[in-house]
C-alpha cells in the first residue's frame, strides 16, 4: 500500500479491497392500473364536464379529456373570443361557449370543471366552482398567496367537492415506485432534499408570442385583470402573465410546486416548510418582469433540509434527488434510480497512511482479517433503474379526477395538498422579495419575516 493515500484514492479502490461487487438491473414500469383501465375503454358512467381557460395549458387539458372514455365536454369559458373559437375545434362545434364562467357554474348538467386561468383568478372561480355543487380540477399552483389557499380548502371542506390540483406527479408511475420504495425503508431516514431544474429559451421563460389580432373588442380585458390593478390593455401582460407577481408566482409557482409536490407524494411530507431563504434575481430576462428567472431557496421542513434551485438561464435536466444513509433515489422525468449505499468502510482507512510503515501494516493486515468476506460470498451492492412514461403525462391525472368524481372517493392531491405545495413557492417568493429568511405559522396560515 502506498505511503500517501487520498480519500479519492481510497473511494476509487475500497471496493475492490472488500470484494464488494456491482449489479445493475433495468426494470420497465407498467402504465398505471388506471391508464390500463383508460386503454381498454372501461370507465363507467358520463361524466359531463366544462372547462374554465382555453389557454396553452387549457387547451391541452381539454384536448386529453375529451379523448379518455367517459367524459363529455359541454360548455367552455375563456375571455378571449379566439379560444372559444379553440374550444369549438377541439371539443366539437356544439359546445356552448361563453365569457363569463357563472353561465358554467348555473349549468346543472355539468358535474365537473377544469380550471385553467392565471393564478391570481384560482381562489374566486374554485370558491365560486365548489359552492355551486361543480367538483374541480385546478391548475397549480393551487393559489396565488397564502390568504387564498386558505380559503379554498375552506371552501372545498365545506362543500365536501372534489377538488385536485394539477400537479401530474402524484398520478406517475415512477413517482408511485418511488414512495413504494421509500416507504419500504430503501434510503433510510430522510437526511435531505435536493430539487433542480433549468430552462435555457425564449419560450421556456415565458416570452410568449401574444396573439396577432388581441384587441379590447374580442378580449374582456377588465375582466382579465380581475383584483389585480388596473392597466391599459396590453397583449404582452396577457401572454405573459407569468412574469409578474400581480396575474402569477414566477418560476416559484410554475416549476418548484411540481417539484415540491413530487417530494411531498413520496415522502409525506405534507405541511407547508417551516422556513425558508431564497436568494436570486433576474439575470438573463431582463424584459420588464418583477419576478426572478434565477431562484434558488433552502427549506427546512421539520429537521429535513430541502435545496431547490430553479433558473431560465441554463437548462438542465430535472432531478428530484432523496438522501438518506441507506442510498438515494434520483427521478428524472422518463427514469427511476435507486442507489443503494452499505454506509460502511470497504477498505482500510486513508488515513492510516500517516501511520509509520509498520503501524501502518500491522493494521492493514488486521483490519482485512476482520472485514474481507469470505471467498465467494463477496456482498453486492445493486443500482437498479425503472423507466417508465413521462410523469409530465396528464391522462393518468385526468383520469384520476374524473375516476374520483365518478367514484365519489377523496383524490391524493386536494386542497389541503394542494395548499400545502403552493405555500412553499409563496413563501420562497417573500424571501426573495424581503431578502430574509420567512417562516410559516400554520395556525394562522400566515408568512412572517
Amino acid at each position: 500500500m502506498p505511503n500517501h493515500v487520498t480519500r479519492r484514492n481510497f473511494l476509487q479502490t475500497a471496493a475492490g479491497a472488500a470484494g464488494l461487487a456491482l449489479t445493475t438491473k433495468a426494470i420497465a414500469l407498467p402504465e398505471p392500473a388506471s391508464m390500463q383501465a383508460w386503454a381498454t375503454g372501461t370507465s363507467g358512467q358520463l361524466v359531463p364536464f366544462g372547462i374554465i381557460g382555453i389557454g396553452m395549458q387549457g387547451s391541452g387539458l381539454l384536448k386529453t379529456s375529451v379523448e379518455l372514455p367517459g367524459t363529455k365536454c359541454i360548455a367552455a369559458c375563456d375571455l378571449w373570443d379566439g379560444r372559444q373559437t379553440l374550444a369549438k375545434e377541439i371539443a366539437g362545434p356544439d359546445i356552448m361557449t361563453t365569457r363569463k364562467y357563472q353561465e358554467l357554474l348555473a349549468n346543472k348538467d355539468i358535474q365537473a370543471l377544469i380550471v385553467a386561468v392565471p393564478d391570481h383568478w384560482h381562489r374566486q372561480i374554485i370558491v365560486d366552482a365548489v359552492t355551486a355543487g361543480k367538483d374541480v380540477y385546478c391548475e397549480k399552483p393551487m393559489s396565488h398567496n397564502v390568504a387564498d389557499g386558505a380559503a379554498m380548502v375552506a371552501a372545498a371542506q365545506k362543500t365536501d367537492r372534489i377538488v385536485q390540483v394539477g400537479s401530474q406527479r402524484t398520478s406517475s408511475a415512477l413517482f408511485t415506485k418511488a414512495k413504494q420504495l421509500y416507504d419500504q425503508g430503501a434510503i433510510g431516514e430522510l437526511f435531505e432534499v435536493e430539487l433542480s431544474l433549468g430552462r435555457n429559451d425564449p419560450t421556456g421563460a415565458w416570452e410568449y408570442p401574444p396573439p396577432p389580432d388581441l384587441s379590447p373588442a374580442n378580449l374582456d380585458w377588465d375582466t382579465w385583470l380581475g383584483t389585480a390593478p388596473k392597466k391599459a390593455f396590453d397583449p404582452l401582460t396577457f401572454a405573459r402573465w407569468r412574469c409578474w407577481k400581480e396575474y402569477g408566482t414566477g418560476v416559484a409557482g410554475d416549476l418548484m410546486v411540481h417539484l415540491i409536490s413530487g417530494m411531498i407524494f413520496v415522502t409525506g411530507l405534507n405541511q407547508a416548510p417551516n422556513s425558508a431563504y431564497a436568494l436570486g434575481g433576474i439575470v438573463r430576462w431582463k424584459d420588464g418582469r418583477n419576478m426572478p428567472d434565477l431562484h434558488a431557496v433552502l427549506f427546512n421542513y421539520g429537521d429535513v433540509p430541502v435545496y431547490v434551485r430553479l433558473t431560465l438561464g441554463t437548462e438542465t435536466t430535472e432531478v428530484t434527488r432523496l438522501m438518506g444513509p441507506k442510498g438515494i433515489i434520483e427521478i428524472r422525468e422518463h427514469a427511476l434510480q435507486y442507489l443503494p449505499q452499505l454506509g460502511v468502510d470497504t477498505a482500510p482507512s486513508y488515513y492510516a497512511s500517516g501511520f509509520p510503515r509498520a503501524m501502518r501494516e500491522a493494521y492493514d493486515k488486521q483490519w482485512h482479517t476482520e472485514h474481507d468476506p469470505t471467498p465467494g460470498k463477496e456482498p453486492l451492492t445493486e443500482l437498479v433503474t425503472y423507466s417508465g412514461p413521462s410523469y409530465d403525462d396528464l391522462k393518468p391525472h385526468l383520469w384520476t379526477f374524473f375516476e374520483a368524481v365518478r367514484a365519489r372517493k377523496p383524490v391524493v392531491q386536494n386542497t389541503v395538498f394542494g395548499h400545502h405545495a403552493a405555500a412553499a413557492c409563496h413563501m420562497a417568493n417573500a424571501s426573495y422579495f424581503s431578502k430574509g429568511r420567512v417562516t410559516f405559522d400554520p395556525t394562522t396560515n400566515a408568512i412572517k419575516a
